[in-house]
């Protein structure tokens, strides 16, 4: 099976708007981590989303997304626009996550995928040149290196708790 160029392309922004965010917040820990929802708590006294969605991350994700995008030739709008979709469909499962009562930062696999991935490809399919065979395709592969990537950032974070 042959992959297609705007698949791939597809699937490095979607990586730059998963990691940008985790990798600044790396560098910078608490600083200008400001939340996304402004701390507001709902009816069940929960976050309206985790404390990991920061306007820094959003912002982190977008850029990233934008300068992929510019050095594909796809130009900053389509990047700012996929990043933007990329971090509101992470944003609604955040939110689907605090409904259902898991605890800040705690995975659910695939419900912190999908939304992610999807949301993005299907509203710019037709700017990212993908056919509704490579939306799925590439959301299936964005799954995959994301439940794997979760071994790497779970070692890391039982590394940093042990130091603490």
């Amino acid at each position: 099976m042959t992959v297609s160029a705007p698949a791939v392309r597809a699937l490095f922004l979607l990586l730059a708007a998963n990691a940008a965010p985790w990798m600044l917040g790396r560098l910078l820990g608490a600083r200008f981590a400001w939340p996304l929802d402004f701390g507001v708590m709902l009816a069940d006294g929960r976050r309206l989303l985790g404390e990991h969605k920061t306007w820094r991350g959003f912002a982190a994700g977008c850029l990233a997304c934008a300068s992929v995008a510019w050095l594909f030739g796809l130009g900053a709008v389509v990047g700012l626009s996929f990043g933007a979709l990329a971090l509101l469909g992470d944003a609604g499962s955040s939110f689907l996550k605090r409904r259902l009562g898991r605890a800040a930062g705690e995975d659910l696999p695939v419900v912190d995928q999908l939304p992610e991935a999807l949301l993005p490809l299907a509203v710019l399919a037709a700017p990212l040149q993908l056919g509704g065979r490579e939306v799925v395709l590439v959301a299936m592969a964005f799954v995959a290196i994301d439940l794997l990537a979760l071994r790497v950032r779970h070692r890391h974070r039982h590394r940093h708790r042990k130091k603490a």
